[in-house]
């Protein structure tokens, strides 16, 4: 963490000195706002957060509880959102609350005993070290406490505005055409109407949606007939695996084991079965008593003494998705550009059992609230945002057809799989998918062509930024190149320099040169006034190792000068670590290349040193302010 460079700081330097609109923030909603977010949920929450890095946009976000969620239902957080949690700051202390998820147990019918389950495999959660970071179980309503504090430790010093709920919304003309209804839903003025009007709308309402309602957007899909109960529960067991993960198959019914946080706390989902056609929902009403039933016999020979239940449920399991994520209509494309977003739960719901919800709707946020901060500010057209729409929707669809494959394995009976291991051969074969790692965005406004994929084969074009190890050559610290990248609105450039010495001739000296110099470089567009590293993050990792790279001769570009005090920063030169060169890791051409990564951290572009030209191409349709040549 980087601080001081704007004065001695002795408090947490985590809480950043209010700017924009933090400053005098009022308590109550205004009349007029740039952007309203309504649903205190995981997307809401995040896209809230990451605007929040915008003081001069005025961002409100609106949840009809009277305050924050007590109990939530999601638990799993993926290695996805983890590496997201790193970019807002609170990874490491999620981290250490949660329960860290190493390996999956399957138990099956005994082939001597069907009638008894015995243990049949133990597969490692992520056998490919698909990220430094862990599978976690956490309460969902922690995942919101961290984002509130992000929020209000930020520039913004935004909070929730809890007990309003929307009545209606309508899109008309103006300045802020988005005219909303809200109605008071706690406090003295409980039942109150009044409108206020916005220039943007999120959608983070969940699965009952006004916002998709109003927007004229369906969900559409096909039901499962399976039901299952879930509950959160302390007990006394004897069944030896309570303490992992586990899927549990018997001739009575399947379990699906989650330890929760805390040492005591576990979950189960419990296999309800078949619903009839005709059910109208009567296998709702099934009581917790006969949950833990079920689930009594399911674990046969051992048994679960339930002392306390947190909380359950009973759901069926659906899958449905809307067209599209925005209030642009199909005959409209191309003819305006949006104004309502939807996101999470309002755009698409699946079971609950691949641990997907939460953390796919974290990233429909995160997309949309970089995209809508950039325009607001100044920095992008408003055509960015309808890259929103287009590429979270091919996420939310290849997510519901893997979701539909492993409910359906969820819930087959023992002796309806091909094979003994048919169920945990999938569970391994497609780790990466679950995890958060098989999106990959199509070429775009933001994203490029693959024409240069073979410079940093680990980089694929489209993919999240797959971080490394390196050293800083500053200090020699040993660190995760991708961890110094903060949800702060920044394009990453990372140059990966070629064989030569820092101060020799050299491709990343003429790079330095323009990216500095050229009324063509995106950097150009950065205001004036503005530090030189206020819009792009610009880094250099050089081949040698760190205490072969002197400072004194590194190009300036790569050590700005930042703060009221023009303080040189020092973390932008790193060194490859000979003990895990990142060429090597990541397959980085020894020649060099250009690593373009977007704010919410997927790659957009790889170039090679020398490609100036492509690199004022690529970012030219995307930077509206600017002072690069037509």
């Amino acid at each position: 963490m980087q601080f001081h460079h704007h004065g001695y700081v002795s408090g947490d330097p985590r809480i950043q000195e209010p700017a924009g609109t933090g400053i005098d923030r009022p308590a109550e909603l205004p009349d007029e706002m740039d952007v309203l977010i309504v649903g205190t949920g995981p997307a809401g929450m995040i896209a809230a957060a990451q605007l929040s890095q915008f003081p001069n946009v005025t961002t409100r976000i609106v949840e009809r509880r009277p305050g924050r969620l007590a109990i939530g239902q999601a638990d799993g957080i993926q290695a996805r959102s983890v590496e997201t949690f790193q970019a807002f700051g609170f990874a490491e202390r999620i981290i250490a609350e949660a329960y860290r998820i190493t390996e999956m147990a399957f138990w099956k019918p005994d082939p001597a005993d069907p009638s008894r389950i015995v243990r049949t495999a133990r597969p490692v959660d992520d056998p490919t070290g698909v990220s430094e970071f862990p599978h976690l179980i956490v309460n969902q309503a922690r995942v919101l406490d961290y984002f509130a504090e992000v929020m209000a430790n930020s520039p913004a010093r935004m909070t929730p505005d809890y007990g309003h709920e929307l009545v209606r919304l309508e899109v008309g003309d103006g300045e802020h055409p988005v005219a909303v209804t809200l109605r008071r839903t706690a406090g003295p003025d409980e039942g109150a109407e009044r409108v206020v009007h916005a220039k943007y709308v999120i959608g983070a309402d969940g699965a009952r949606s006004m916002v998709r309602e109003a927007i004229g957007c369906h969900l559409a899909g096909d039901q499962a007939n399976h039901a299952w109960g879930v509950m959160d529960v302390l007990a006394v067991t004897d069944f030896p695996d309570i303490r992992t993960k586990c899927s549990i198959q018997s001739e009575a019914g399947n379990i699906l084991l989650i330890p929760r946080e805390g040492g005591y706390l576990f979950r189960m989902y419990v296999d309800l079965g078949e619903v009839a056609p005709d059910d109208k929902g009567a296998v709702r009403a099934t009581s917790i008593e006969q949950i833990i039933e079920r689930a009594n016999r399911i674990l046969h020979p051992y048994t679960l003494d339930v002392r306390n239940v947190a909380w359950h449920s009973v759901y069926e399991v659906g899958h449905r998705l809307t067209d599209r994520f925005d209030d642009v209509r199909p005959e409209e494309l191309g003819m305006r550009t949006p104004r309502v977003f939807i996101t999470g739960d309002a755009c698409h719901t699946h079971s609950a059992k691949a641990g997907q919800g939460m953390n796919v709707s974290m990233q429909d946020g995160f997309n949309i609230g970089w995209k809508l901060g950039h325009v607001l500010d100044g920095r992008s057209p408003e055509s960015l945002l309808a890259t929103y729409s287009a590429e979270r929707q091919v996420v939310a669809k290849d997510l519901i057809d893997f979701d539909k494959q492993w409910s359906t394995l969820m819930a087959k009976k023992p002796e309806e799989f091909e094979s003994p291991s048919e169920l945990e051969d999938f569970y391994v074969r497609t780790a990466e998918f679950p995890a958060g790692f098989m999106t990959q965005y199509a070429p775009s406004l933001i994203v490029g062509e693959q024409s240069h994929q073979e410079l940093a084969t680990g980089f694929p074009v489209g993919k999240r930024f797959k971080s490394a190890g390196v050293k800083r050559v500053c200090d020699g610290n040993p660190v995760h190149l991708g961890h110094h990248a903060r949800a702060d609105g920044r394009w990453r450039i990372y140059v990966f320099a070629d064989a030569a010495r820092a101060g020799e001739p050299s491709a990343v000296a003429d790079l330095a040169a323009w990216l500095s110099e050229s009324p063509d470089s995106p950097l150009a567009a950065t205001p004036a006034g503005a530090d030189p590293d206020a819009w792009f993050d610009v880094k250099v990792i050089y081949q040698q190792d760190h205490t072969a790279v002197d400072l004194g001769v590194v190009p300036d570009l790569f050590l700005p000068r930042v703060g009221p005090f023009g303080l040189i920063d020092y973390e932008k030169v790193y060194a490859a670590d000979p003990a895990d060169d990142i060429f090597a890791v990541r397959g980085i051409d020894r020649g060099g290349a250009i690593v373009v990564v977007r704010p919410d951290q997927y790659v957009s572009a790889i170039l090679p040193l020398s490609a100036t030209a492509e690199l004022a191409v690529f970012f030219r349709p995307i930077l509206l302010t600017r002072t690069l040549t037509a």
